[in-house]
């Protein structure tokens, strides 16, 4: 995947089609450094280079083995999910960001939670819910027309059908482990410092165009 502009001004990109085993690690859109003190240059450099990476080439290979062996879909489906994932993780977050969101999102979050502080709260609480490993996710639904938060603790496997993930929370220990070892929740609440509004406002107004016939 691409890191796209974060403006929710800007007209939502036209699909790229990426032939088979061709994917490429997208790139951050901020330094190692640029997140501390909430994510230390250790931990994100790991994360990105090592875990991201490997998950893109696991992706490629398994691309590559399904057009003679469709019984590797589960590769397919567990590298595939993790490169999405972790893009959108990326652009989900930024320096100098965090607080309340405005714009649509905003409106959103108060529409389906009443406020941004119980929203807070629930997603936190769904993220810290992923047993082991795995994510928390805020989706929209075209099917229902709304926001949904989700708890992934397989991410190869769908949570709910049909969804488009716009905020999404690494739960996976490789995610926090060198910055609070086994302190979850100091992590949780390190990352609401971090999160980028405008970038998940922009992909809230890109996934409200989606239409999926019932």
């Amino acid at each position: 995947m691409s890191n796209d502009p974060t403006r929710p001004s800007d007209p939502c990109p036209s699909v790229v089609v990426v032939p088979r085993g061709a994917h490429k690690q997208a790139p951050l859109p901020y330094s190692f450094s640029a997140l501390e003190p909430y994510i230390s240059r250790q931990q994100l450099e790991i994360h990105y280079t090592k875990h991201h990476a490997a998950y893109v080439e696991g992706l490629n290979k398994a691309e590559l083995a399904t057009e003679r062996n469709w019984s590797r879909a589960q590769d397919l489906a567990f590298n595939g999910s993790g490169d999405i994932l972790h893009t959108i993780y990326w652009t989900n977050m930024a320096p100098n960001a965090g607080g309340e969101p405005t714009g649509m999102v905003g409106e959103q979050i108060r529409a389906q939670f009443g406020d941004f502080a119980t929203f807070r709260d629930e997603f936190t609480k769904a993220s810290m819910a992923a047993r082991g490993s795995g994510w928390g996710i805020l989706v929209w639904q075209p099917q229902w027309g709304r926001m949904e938060i989700l708890t992934a603790s397989r991410h190869e496997d769908l949570t709910q059908w049909g969804t488009i993930p716009i905020l999404v929370l690494d739960m996976w220990e490789h995610a926090f482990y060198i910055d609070y070892q086994n302190r979850k929740a100091d992590y949780v609440n390190a990352w609401w410092n971090l999160v980028n509004w405008i970038n998940v406002d922009y992909r809230l107004a890109c996934a409200m165009q989606a239409r999926i016939p019932m």
